[in-house]
C-alpha cells in the first residue's frame, strides 16, 4: 500500500471579494480543495490504485465494499475536475486509469466485487459510469481495449438486478445508459422501469419523495434533480431522453426556486434528513441547474449558494488533519455512522463539486456573486410537497422550517419519530436531537414513567398565508412506543415497536420571522399525562437564543424548564432545549406558547408578541392575525 505520513499541503489563493463579494471563493479555490481531497485520499490506496483503504471502522459490508466505495466516490470528484479542465488534469486521469484496470481485472485477487455480487457495488457503479461518461475523450477512449472490455463486463452485472423503488433506480439507469453508449449489453426494460419509478415519486413543484412515504430531504436535490441532467449529457441522442428533457428541466427549475430559500446566510443548508455526512453534496442541485441551463437562478446566485455551502463545511472541520472527509457533520462525529457507512461514504460530498465539470469561462464561474434571497430581505415561503413553511431573517441569516408534512412514514403509521424527519421544526442553524424521544421542536404528552409520545403518522391539515403571516397545521393520533430491539431505524425511518395510544394533538404554527405562535389542541386526555411544548435545540455555547414562553390563552401552561445533555453532539458539546408545559395532567382544551429562535434581537421580538383584547395575536412589528378566524380554516374537528 502506498502511504506517506504527512498529508499534502493545501495551498489556496487569496479570496477574491470583487468576483465573489459574499464568499470570496473562485474556481481556483474549488480546484485547490478538490485536488487536496484527491491527493490526500490517494495516500491510502493500494499500489495498483484499485482500492482506497481509508482509516476508520468498516461498514457492515466489509473492507472490499468500503475500498471500492472510496475509489468510486473520489473518482466522481476526479471526473468533474477532468471534464472541466482536460488539459490540466492528466495526473488524475493516469492515476484512475490504473485503478480501473486493476479493479475490474478478473485475475486480480484484490478486484472489486461486482454489482451482481454485492448490493453496495450497485451504488458505486453509478459513480464510475457517470465519471467515465463525462471524461470519455480524456479517459475512456484512451483505455486499452482489454480494460474497456473488463469494465463493460463488470457493469453488465447490473442488468436485470432488482433495485429498491427509491433514488436507487438511478444507479441502474445511468449504468445501463453508459453501457448502451459504449457497445455493451443493456436492457431497455430496466431503464424504462427505472424512469417510471422516478416519475411515480414526483409530487409537485419540483419535489420528489424518496419512496412511497413522506420522505423529503436532500436526496431530492442531490439525486432526483441531478441524475436526469447527467442522463441528458450521457445520452443526448436517446429518444426517451429527448422526450423527457423539457419535463425534467422544468422540474429542476421549479425545485431550485424553493431550494435557494433553504440556504442560510452563512452557507448552511437546511439541517434535516438522512445522510448528512455527505455535507456539501447539498450544493449539487445549484450546479445541476447550470449544466444545461435548467434554472431561473442567475449564474452568480447559483455560485453564491454552492460556494456558501462548501465554505460553511470547510470552515468547520469537514476536512480533517489528514486531508480526509470524516463521518460527521462539522468535524468527525462517529455516532452519525449508519450500518452501511464506510470510510469512503462521506466522499459523496463530491456531488457538490459538480460545478467543476463546467469550464473556467462558463458564466457560473465568471459572473459576480449575487445575494441569496435571505440576504436581501426577510423571506416567507410555503413548500407544499413536504408541508414546510419557511421563514428566513436578514438580521441573523437563519432559515427556519416549520414542518407539518414530513415524517418518513405514511398517514396512520405507529412508529417512533425519526429525529431527522418528524420534528416540528428544522433550521440552518440548529442540529436536531438525535434521540427519537425528545422535546426537540415537539408537542408531546409525558406519562408517569417519563416517556414521551410520538407524532409520526400525523395528518397534514394544510397551510396558507394571511397578512404577512404564515399558518400551517397537522394533527397526530399520538402513541407511546416501546421499541422492538430489531425494529431500529433504517435509511431514516422511525423504529417499530409496540404502540400505546395517547391523546390526539392538533398543532398550528402561526409564524412570522423568528417567532412562532404554537397553538395546541388536546383531545382524549387520559387524566394522567402531562403536556410539554419544546423549542429549538441549541448548544449551550451558541450565540443563538432559543426560548419558549407560555401565553395566557386557553388552558394554563404552568411549568417550564430546559432539557440538557452534556455530551458531544454533531455541532457542539452541550445540547439544550427549552420547554413549557403543564405541571399536572393536561385536560382537553387549547394551549398556546410562543417559540423563538434567533440572534440577540429575538428576545425583544418575544417580548413584543402577545394576544390583544380583541382576540388577535400580534407580533412585535405590529403585524396581527385574528386567531379565531384563522384557526377554524385548518383545525377541523374529526
Amino acid at each position: 500500500m502506498t502511504f506517506t505520513v504527512s498529508p499534502p499541503a493545501l495551498t489556496l489563493p487569496p479570496r477574491d471579494y470583487e468576483l465573489s463579494p459574499y464568499t470570496g471563493l473562485t474556481r481556483d479555490h474549488w480546484c485547490a480543495y478538490a485536488d487536496h481531497l484527491l491527493r490526500s485520499a490517494h495516500r491510502y490506496a493500494t499500489d495498483d490504485h484499485a482500492n482506497l483503504h481509508l482509516p476508520g471502522a468498516n461498514s457492515a459490508y466489509g473492507p472490499r465494499s468500503d475500498s471500492l466505495e472510496a475509489f468510486a466516490r473520489t473518482f466522481l470528484l476526479a471526473s468533474f475536475r477532468m471534464a472541466g479542465d482536460p488539459q490540466g488534469t492528466g495526473w488524475i486521469a493516469d492515476w484512475y486509469a490504473a485503478g480501473l484496470d486493476a479493479g475490474t481485472d478478473p485475475a486480480n485477487p484484490d478486484r472489486w466485487p461486482t454489482p451482481g455480487e454485492l448490493g453496495q457495488a450497485k451504488v458505486e457503479a453509478a459513480s464510475l459510469a457517470v465519471g467515465l461518461a463525462l471524461t470519455r475523450e480524456v479517459l475512456w477512449d484512451r483505455l486499452p481495449g482489454r480494460v474497456q472490455e473488463q469494465l463493460i463486463a463488470w457493469f453488465e452485472t447490473v442488468i436485470g438486478e432488482e433495485y429498491p423503488p427509491i433514488n436507487w433506480v438511478w444507479f441502474q439507469i445511468v449504468v445501463e445508459t453508459f453501457l448502451a453508449s459504449v457497445g455493451g449489453r443493456f436492457s431497455d426494460e430496466d431503464i424504462d422501469a427505472g424512469l417510471a419509478i422516478h416519475d411515480s415519486l414526483y409530487r409537485s413543484h419540483g419535489w420528489f419523495a424518496d419512496g412511497p412515504e413522506r420522505s423529503y430531504d436532500h436526496y431530492v436535490g442531490w439525486a432526483f434533480q441531478v441524475y436526469p441532467q447527467l442522463l441528458q449529457l450521457m445520452a443526448p441522442e436517446d429518444p426517451r431522453v429527448q422526450a423527457r428533457s423539457r419535463q425534467d428541466g422544468e422540474r429542476l427549475a421549479d425545485f431550485l426556486d424553493d431550494a435557494v430559500y433553504l440556504v442560510g446566510a452563512n452557507g448552511a443548508p437546511l439541517i434535516q434528513g438522512r445522510s448528512l455526512i455527505y455535507r456539501f453534496a447539498a450544493a449539487a442541485p445549484f450546479w445541476s441547474g447550470q449544466l444545461l441551463g435548467n434554472t431561473r437562478l442567475s449564474p452568480g446566485l447559483s455560485r453564491r449558494a454552492a460556494s456558501g455551502i462548501l465554505d460553511y463545511f470547510l470552515q468547520r472541520g469537514a476536512i480533517n488533519g489528514d486531508g480526509l472527509l470524516s463521518i460527521g457533520f462539522h468535524g468527525e462525529f462517529p455516532a452519525m455512522k449508519q450500518s452501511y457507512s464506510g470510510t469512503g461514504s462521506p466522499y459523496w460530498a463530491a456531488k457538490g463539486m459538480m460545478g467543476l465539470a463546467l469550464p473556467a469561462d462558463h458564466p457560473v464561474w465568471t459572473a459576480v456573486e449575487a445575494p441569496l434571497p435571505l440576504e436581501v430581505a426577510d423571506t416567507r415561503r410555503f413548500i407544499s410537497a413536504p408541508g414546510w413553511q419557511v421563514d428566513g431573517t436578514v438580521s441573523d441569516g437563519v432559515v427556519r422550517v416549520r414542518n407539518h408534512g414530513t415524517d418518513h412514514a405514511t398517514v396512520g403509521a405507529r412508529i417512533t419519530d425519526s429525529p431527522l424527519y418528524a420534528r416540528l421544526g428544522y433550521s440552518t442553524a440548529t442540529f436536531p436531537d438525535l434521540e427519537p424521544e425528545s422535546v426537540d421542536n415537539a408537542v408531546v404528552m409525558v406519562d408517569g414513567e417519563g416517556r414521551l409520545t410520538h407524532r409520526t403518522g400525523f395528518e397534514f391539515l394544510g397551510q396558507f398565508e394571511v397578512g404577512g403571516v404564515q399558518v400551517g397545521a397537522s394533527r397526530a393520533s399520538t402513541n407511546w412506543i416501546t421499541v422492538d430491539p430489531d425494529g431500529g431505524p433504517d435509511h431514516g425511518s422511525g423504529a417499530k415497536g409496540t404502540a400505546t395510544p395517547g391523546p390526539e394533538l392538533t398543532v398550528v404554527s402561526v409564524t412570522r420571522g423568528a417567532v412562532e405562535l404554537r397553538l395546541v389542541r388536546v383531545r382524549g386526555a387520559d387524566g394522567h399525562a402531562r403536556l410539554r411544548i419544546g423549542g429549538w435545540p441549541v448548544d449551550a455555547d451558541s450565540e443563538l437564543i432559543s426560548e419558549v414562553r407560555a401565553l395566557p390563552w386557553g388552558e394554563k401552561l404552568d411549568d417550564a424548564g430546559t432539557w440538557e445533555r452534556q455530551h458531544a453532539h454533531p455541532v457542539g458539546e452541550h445540547l439544550t432545549i427549552p420547554w413549557v408545559g403543564t405541571s399536572g395532567a393536561a385536560v382537553d382544551g387549547d394551549y398556546a406558547a410562543v417559540v423563538g429562535l434567533g440572534g440577540e434581537g429575538v428576545r425583544a421580538e418575544l417580548d413584543g408578541a402577545r394576544f390583544l383584547e380583541t382576540g388577535q395575536f400580534q407580533f412585535s412589528d405590529g403585524t396581527a392575525v385574528d386567531v379565531a378566524a384563522v384557526i377554524p380554516q385548518l383545525v377541523r374537528e374529526s
